[in-house]
């Protein structure tokens, strides 16, 4: 009956620095969330094309609209 344990001359591979932990767990957050946000989108660059000129609408209807004053009261 043998036991599996490791050489007493290896070492266990040395686990990596805080940074370098970090810094793939945020990778891996980010990859995430990019892969969630696009996920039943067929087509991404169409979906992104249309908020862009919905979100230039607004801008525009919101320039309009405050340059014309408000609303306008008339007295009879």
């Amino acid at each position: 009956m043998g036991l599996c344990l490791p050489c007493l001359g290896d070492r266990p591979p040395a686990s990596p620095d805080l940074e370098e932990r970090r810094l793939k767990l945020a990778e891996a957050a980010e990859r995430r969330q990019r892969e969630s946000s696009t996920r039943g989108i067929l087509n991404v660059h169409s979906v992104e094309a249309k908020k862009r000129k919905k979100e230039q609408m607004e801008k525009q209807m919101s320039a309009r609209n405050s340059s014309q004053g408000g609303l306008r009261w008339t007295v009879s």
